[in-house]
């Protein structure tokens, strides 16, 4: 039997053995009673997960990227303005999505790193945008954007506010209500715990009037509100309804998840998350590691973008993954070659995080690169017991 690595990549995660037994489960009907209650106990504990008691959730098979598209094709008509926010490549598909939308999309941009100014969002804003669009954390850069910040700024100019939060969700702090976002959108696989196949979108009663409003027709049947809005609403009511046969096991793997997330607190989580952030990143730093966010106050909490040390390439990832832990490679353009990206969300806790700098050290010392044994994990047990 091939030995099993540690799963550190950005998505998928590590999964609770109690979560997996739930997927094992004989397959549920998916209108029967019994199912109802899981569909019913998720979308409860979704509204939790982003502080949205007034937010309608959907939960539908599909990836991130259906999540996305879900939240976009729902608001964005041909010829409307949506500003996008771009800082990385999945900000960047946000742009696309849009553009395939026929939308007229204005790009704030910024260097790998890096957060735009905030005058360069207000100038597009004042453009007339009916959208503006945040990444919250951006998996091929690492950089947290201040949606607390930037979505008020764009209701003053009467746009909504779309927050693509798949790398962030459950890991980094988030308050949809509070923080003013219309729409916020994940995936099961991040820092919910659950695998792949889950796509989740959480629509307030802002997005779903302006979704009331629209002119034309969605160009999505599969994606449309309208579609699924009934189904949501009837088994938030404890009724089975349908339009698409949903991932039954998924749906019972995020119920277990869910309760496993609200019996921590959604506080003791996100405290959590940002103590093992701080932990790991001490680690890269007593390694003379460079971190790809050029200020740590835009660095993420569930993931770390890491620069190689001068003559490294990606036979570190390689290197790292024979050292009993897999973590990714870059996948913004600009980065590739150059740095390797680590998820620290989810369930883990210090075990996994001193294993991974214990597999990095090994594996940069086998490239030649000087390493004092130990130096990662002692700097990261120091900064999680200080």
């Amino acid at each position: 039997m091939t030995p099993r690595t540690l799963l550190m990549i950005p998505g998928p995660v590590e999964v609770d053995p109690e979560v997996l037994a739930a997927m094992a489960r004989p397959p549920l009907s998916h209108m029967s009673s019994a199912f109802a209650v899981l569909m019913q106990e998720s979308l409860d504990g979704l509204r939790e997960v982003f502080d949205a008691p007034d937010g309608q959730p959907f939960l539908i098979p599909g990836s991130g990227t259906l999540a996305m598209e879900m939240a976009l094709a729902n608001l964005v008509e041909p010829g409307d303005r949506v500003v996008v926010v771009d800082t990385g490549y999945f900000a960047a598909r946000m742009a696309e999505l849009a553009e395939w939308l026929d939308a007229h999309v204005i790009r704030v941009t910024a260097e790998p790193g890096a957060l735009p100014d905030e005058s360069q969002i207000e100038a597009a804003l004042q453009q007339g945008a009916k959208v503006l669009t945040l990444t919250h954390v951006d998996t091929s850069t690492g950089v947290v954007a201040p949606v607390e910040r930037w979505a008020p700024l764009a209701h003053r100019y009467g746009a909504l506010v779309v927050v693509d939060g798949v790398c962030a969700v459950g890991g980094q702090r988030f308050h949809q209500t509070a923080w003013e976002v219309d729409v916020a959108l994940t995936g099961s696989q991040k820092a919910l715990a659950v695998p792949p196949g889950l796509a989740i979108v959480v629509a307030r009663p802002s997005a779903l009037e302006a979704y009331r409003r629209r002119r034309t027709r969605t160009r999505s049947y599969y994606a449309d509100w309208g579609k699924w809005l009934p189904v949501m609403e009837a088994f938030q009511a404890g009724r089975p309804a349908y339009f698409a046969t949903p991932a039954v096991n998924l749906v019972a793997a995020m119920a277990v998840s869910l309760r496993c997330i609200r019996a921590e607190g959604m506080e003791a989580r996100w405290a959590r998350h940002e103590r093992i952030a701080r932990a790991f990143r001490a680690g890269m730093q007593s390694m003379e590691l460079e971190m790809v966010p050029r200020d740590p106050a835009w660095a993420a909490v569930t993931l770390s973008v890491i620069y190689y040390p001068n003559g490294i390439d990606d036979r570190l990832i390689r290197e790292i993954e024979a050292a009993g832990v897999t973590v990714a490679g870059a996948i913004h353009p600009a980065l590739r070659g150059r740095s390797f990206r680590v998820g620290h969300m989810g369930e883990i806790g210090l075990p996994a995080l001193l294993q991974t700098l214990s597999a990095i050290e090994i594996a940069l010392r086998r490239l030649g690169h000087p390493v004092t044994p130990g130096a990662g994990v002692a700097a990261a047990q120091a900064e999680w017991t200080r």
